[in-house]
């Protein structure tokens, strides 16, 4: 989704309507090969634990500015609307409002997402384009252009809102500072990592890539990517890439987006980044097949979900609907990261499906909006669109074993003799010889639209559809339905409306046409059973601004099949414990270090030691060697210890102040080395950025301590580079005293850090404490400063670990543990016979 005039400078404004002839049985267009583009950078961030969030953009809507996804696709299509014949309707008496089954499911978390009325979040967009992941702990929300991370188990917010570029700071431009629009945010169930893409629209355009180091996304570091849209061989330029999509495939995350140049649709593009490389934090390639043809629509990548993954070789799928309106089409991307020219994009293969009418009119898709704005509400003759031209995100996958299934949706015109709209969803399984229908179904059960569906299935079968519904005397609200394994084919249960079931005042929205773009339909990962559902809503004093929903629920089918147990590792030093099915990937005692198995499952566990660690051995649950093998009969708690085996050394350290000073002269850095920076400031102002003569892009450490007009702060670089020479602080304003502290050890992490902590405070006689941190692991490299207002401090207190480094205009220091101190607690403490005035300290902790 792109806002109209960035759109239109892309299309050059002008419509061009393709008209669709006989489909062909292969492409429109051939393309043997693929496009191979290489990450034009990638690079390692630290957690936004660390990172201060780039507020949500508050530019206020223009008047009349609109975001739109339409672009002149497949030209008119033929056909006579049809009755829909797999319809579930309030005519069928067995399957009315009121004697249909009643839905099964157990409500779980409601709260409110990003929008208007969410704390510190300001609309940036007429949609939202909501979606949204879940983790084992975590629920992330992306919205138009910021996000969110939200604690999955009590709905409070953990970090955010924060404008979609923040995560991209350690990458540098067009990623850290242009547009954003259109986020995608996913969870990789099978390696316990986040995945979150972004495009920004620039010249080129790129797509930027943040896939995490742990299953926490609030905690642990990334692994960032930009990659610059290929040049099309259809026009020798770069096409528009818009309403992009991705999903999660053993061998690669998948992409597509729409493709537009002069005006013109010039068909979907399906392309893939290579997994391995990017969990690896490695040099990454994408692949694209472009020449899809403008004959077909919108596409969407398979995306797995569950932990059993496709058969060993399984191409993605891709699917869209046929321009007879009465099939499906299945396309297939086979990728070689060896030998990308046998990369292969086939297709498509045609699925016969009951026959539909696209709603509201709707024959082809626009750039310039005249049809599809049929969707009623309460209390005003404004219509929204139905977005009835393309399948809705998700394409959900799943692999039962002996066969695999494919669920989707897309609205549909349910009859001839009005607009009214249901959900059309299909169930496509594949046991051996190809995917076809399994059953299909249009939900419609009373004379309400129902519109913007998604969809998806848990592992034991039962299925999940979330939608928008509104009428003329209803104004627009979200509810879900389902159905387990037992009810009718092609039948769906009753449904739960999200906003009255939470006392959820909401209204009609009269200012635009436009509504969600899509919604989200995602499964927990943790029991592979709850459903969590996100769209957009309009409250009733958002003044014509949307906000969005959070709404998690379960079948019982599902979460009482069988009694479960849960794996707990914990950790000892520096080291990566994972299991063979990819349920436990602990580092550094983060990520996902415990998991729910049922009774009797049997689990293979790995210790690995990172860097300069050695695995010592098995406790607890588990004892000896590598590997350890468990049987889940009873909640279990094994230990891996990993030792110390090298150690950490100061190779260089500059020190000046001054009133203020802008720059320090340094020793020439190495490559590799952690460099440390140290601020210590007085006046109301804070450091923006830091930056040096070599390149090497700084990051807060997250250690900012203040206090009246006092502050200290610590960063680092990432990933240094050597031949630093000069760092040059920036601050928001102009500090009246600056205290700059810079060292360079070997032999430390320029990752993110262990720990962090910050303290501030009335000067005390004979012992003004630093701030504590408590590390996981031995030899950490223990930074703290302090600055006072008045007093002067003679040392550090006797007995204390910490050693004097030096002083800078006699209030601040640096101290150092020994490079051989346990994991725990480590605090600096001042000495002052004359105390007087506050102080503030920072104290940041390392990884050998």
């Amino acid at each position: 989704m792109k806002n109209k005039q960035t759109w239109l400078s892309g299309f050059c404004g002008l419509v061009v309507l393709l008209f669709l002839a006989t489909a062909p049985l292969g492409w429109a267009q051939g393309q043997s090969n693929p496009v191979v583009v290489r990450a034009a950078r990638h690079a390692s961030a630290p957690p936004l634990s660390q990172m201060t969030p780039l507020p949500p953009r508050s530019e206020p809507l223009a008047d009349g500015e609109d975001d739109d996804d339409r672009a002149p696709m497949h030209g008119p299509r033929a056909r006579t609307p049809v009755e829909d014949p797999v319809l579930q309707a309030s005519t069928d008496l067995t399957l009315s409002p009121a004697n249909s089954p009643l839905l099964s499911a157990n409500s779980g978390l409601d709260i409110l997402g990003l929008g208007t009325g969410f704390p510190g979040y300001t609309i940036q967009a007429v949609v939202p384009d909501t979606n949204g992941a879940v983790g084992p702990t975590q629920f992330v929300q992306f919205v138009n252009e910021s996000f969110a991370v939200f604690n999955k188990a009590t709905g409070s917010l953990e970090y955010g809102p924060a404008n979609g570029n923040t995560l991209w700071q350690a990458l540098g431009g067009p990623c850290s500072s242009s547009t954003n629009l259109d986020e995608i945010a996913q969870f990789d169930k099978l390696a316990n990592v986040w995945v979150l893409m972004m495009p920004v629209f620039t010249s080129p355009n790129y797509l930027c890539f943040a896939v995490s180091t742990t299953s926490d996304a609030t905690n642990g570091g990334w692994n960032l990517y930009a990659f610059e849209e290929p040049v099309s061989k259809i026009c020798g330029c770069r096409l528009t890439p818009d309403y992009p999509k991705i999903s999660v495939w053993p061998d690669g995350y998948y992409i597509t987006f729409n493709q537009g140049w002069n005006g013109n649709f010039e068909g979907a593009a399906a392309c893939v980044v290579n997994r391995n490389a990017m969990l690896a934090g490695t040099a990454a390639t994408m692949q694209c097949f472009q020449n899809t043809g403008a004959s077909y629509g919108a596409l969407l990548p398979a995306d797995l979900d569950g932990t059993s993954a496709p058969p060993t070789g399984s191409p993605d799928y891709f699917l869209n609907f046929d321009g007879n309106d009465q099939s499906l089409d299945l396309w297939q991307f086979h990728v070689d990261w060896t030998t990308p020219a046998n990369s292969t994009f086939t297709g498509p293969t045609n699925i016969p499906v009951a026959a539909f009418n696209e709603p509201c009119g709707e024959t082809v898709t626009e750039l310039n909006y005249t049809t599809g704005a049929c969707i009623p509400q309460a209390g005003t003759s404004q219509g929204l669109d139905s977005y009835g031209d393309r399948l809705m995100y998700r394409l959900a996958y799943r692999n039962f074993g002996t066969y695999q299934a494919l669920v989707v949706n897309h609205t549909v015109q349910i009859g001839t003799s009005s607009n009214q709209t249901g959900v059309r969803w299909y169930e496509l399984q594949n046991t051996g010889s190809g995917f076809g229908v399994y059953q299909q179904g249009t939900y419609a059960p009373d004379s309400s639209y129902r519109w913007m569906g998604s969809i998806a299935m848990d592992k034991a079968g039962d299925i999940a559809l979330g939608y928008s519904v509104s009428s003329s005397t209803l104004s627009p609200s979200i509810r879900y339905t389902g159905r387990v394994p037992s009810d009718g084919l092609g039948t769906m249960e009753s449904e739960t409306d999200v906003l009255t079931s939470a006392g959820v005042a909401h209204g009609s929205q009269t200012n635009t046409f436009r509504w969600a773009d899509y919604s989200s339909m995602a499964i927990d990962p943790t029991d592979d059973c709850t459903f969590w559902y996100t769209t957009e809503y309009q409250p009733t004093n958002g003044n014509n601004h949307w906000s969005t929903r959070i709404a998690a629920f379960s079948f019982p089918t599902c979460t009482n099949t069988m009694p479960t147990y849960t794996l707990t590792v914990n950790e000892v030093g520096q080291g990566t414990v994972t299991s063979t099915d990819g349920q436990i990937n602990c580092t550094n005692g983060s990520g996902t270090c415990s998991a729910v198995y049922s009774s009797g499952s049997s689990v293979t566990l790995n210790a690995t030691a990172g860097g300069s660690w050695t695995f010592s051995h098995w406790s607890g649950a588990c004892t000896g060697g590598n590997p350890c093998n468990l049987v889940m009969n009873s909640n279990l708690s094994p230990t891996a210890t990993f030792t110390t085996t090298t150690t950490w050394a100061m190779v260089n350290k500059a020190s000046k102040a001054g009133n203020p000073i802008t720059s320090l002269t340094i020793p020439a850095t190495g490559s590799g080395n952690l460099i440390a920076v140290a601020l210590m400031f007085s006046g109301t102002t804070s450091i923006t950025s830091i930056s040096d003569n070599a390149g090497n892009t700084y990051v807060s450490a997250g250690a900012r301590a203040t206090i009246n007009q006092y502050s200290s702060e610590i960063w680092y670089a990432v990933n240094s580079k050597s031949g630093a020479t000069v760092v040059t602080p920036k601050f928001g304003a102009s500090p009246s005293h600056v205290e700059i502290t810079e060292w360079e050890f070997s032999g430390v992490s320029t990752g993110a850090p262990d720990a962090t902590n910050t303290s501030f405070g009335n000067v005390t006689l004979n012992n003004t404490p630093g701030p504590a941190v408590t590390t996981t692991q031995a030899g950490d490299l223990v930074i703290s400063v302090l600055l006072a207002g008045s007093a002067s401090f003679a040392s550090i207190t006797s007995g204390n670990e910490f050693t004097d480094d030096f002083a800078t205009n006699g209030n601040g220091w640096a101290h150092i543990t020994s490079n051989s101190s346990s994991a725990g607690s480590h605090q600096a403490s001042w000495y002052t016979a004359s105390p007087t005035g506050v102080y503030c300290a920072s104290t940041v902790a390392f990884l050998p």
